[in-house]
């Protein structure tokens, strides 16, 4: 366990917060006008996905902030 702060947390939630930003961006602009007329049934899944895909690289940034290591 780390005794001395980093600016890796920092930096780290920063970089989160604007790849999240730029992610929901996109997903907004190009992506909600295709399916702004499929039934919300249909639009659920899609949006469920892509809300489940953004916390794949997650872990090992989280272990990157942590750590300073990737692996």
């Amino acid at each position: 366990m780390r005794t001395e702060p980093t600016l890796r947390i920092p930096l780290g939630l920063l970089g989160l917060l604007l790849a999240l930003m730029v992610y929901g961006g996109l997903i907004a602009r190009y992506l909600a006008p295709v399916m702004a007329e499929w039934p919300v049934l249909a639009q659920t899944p899609v949006y469920v996905l892509l809300g489940i895909i953004w916390l794949l690289p997650l872990r090992r940034f989280l272990i990157w902030m942590e750590t300073g290591r990737w692996r």
